[in-house]
């Protein structure tokens, strides 16, 4: 009974993309047409027609789905432990150290292999 219920909301998916592909076209349409307004009025009215536009995507099956995955998305977020501010200068300190340890190791061997390579070919 659940599975029906679902089928029948998302079975206009088709008809509401078309919708949403139509706001968009609009929205691109709109803003080069009235060029000549203000910009504040034209992002305004590009905004509500994103608004608009989002409003109808989430209601479809894809959109429902996307917007879970970002919900959960959220949820993972807040249980990830943050570094605190000393351990986060300690690492990138470690990473500098290293990084020019190894570019200075990279800068010598390049100039012995250079100053072999200038002996052997006189």
């Amino acid at each position: 009974m659940v599975a029906k219920v679902e089928a029948q909301s998302f079975r206009l998916d088709g008809l509401k993309w078309l919708v949403i592909v139509l706001l968009v076209a609009a929205g691109v349409v709109g803003n080069s047409f009235y060029s000549d307004f203000s910009l504040l009025y034209r992002v305004l009215g590009l905004v509500g027609i994103g608004i608009a536009a989002s409003f109808i995507a989430v209601n479809t099956n894809k959109g429902d789905a996307f917007w879970s995955l970002m919900r959960e998305a959220l949820v993972e977020v807040r249980k990830v432990v943050w570094p605190t501010r000393q351990e986060t200068t300690q690492t990138t300190l470690i990473v500098v150290v290293v990084v020019l340890l190894v570019a200075l190791t990279l800068w010598m061997l390049d100039t012995l292999l250079g100053w072999l390579a200038s002996l052997i070919i006189g």
